[in-house]
């Protein structure tokens, strides 16, 4: 299932709309570095409103992706983690600890406008 990646200005909207197989989450992050660079973006958004599920394999991928952006010199943000799916990591010790996160696109977007300053 290929994960559309959208650009808005300098930063790329990644929605995640279901749940990803593994193969799904590595191509995902092999695409996102790629697009980082052809698009020159600053910033990142992955979305995940949609999951209702979280796993411990998709949270490492999850922080793999947003180490690689930075790297490749774009901010990243997780946002829309549903109440659900945070309590589940808390109880299986997942962490996405040294990422960014908000509670929607908008909150997301509007903490990689404060970076920029």
């Amino acid at each position: 299932m290929s994960v559309p990646i959208l650009k808005q200005g300098d930063v790329l909207i990644v929605s995640i709309q279901a749940a990803l197989s593994d193969k799904d989450l590595l191509q995902l992050r092999d695409e996102l570095a790629q697009h980082v660079g052809r698009q020159r973006a600053r910033g990142v958004i992955i979305d995940l409103t949609a999951l209702d599920v979280l796993d411990s394999f998709a949270t490492r991928t999850l922080r793999t992706i947003a180490y690689t952006a930075k790297l490749r010199g774009a901010e990243a943000v997780v946002v829309g983690i549903q109440p659900e799916v945070a309590f589940a990591m808390v109880q299986l010790g997942l962490s996405l600890e040294g990422i960014a996160t908000a509670l929607d696109l908008d909150e997301g977007l509007a903490q990689l406008r404060a970076q920029e300053r």
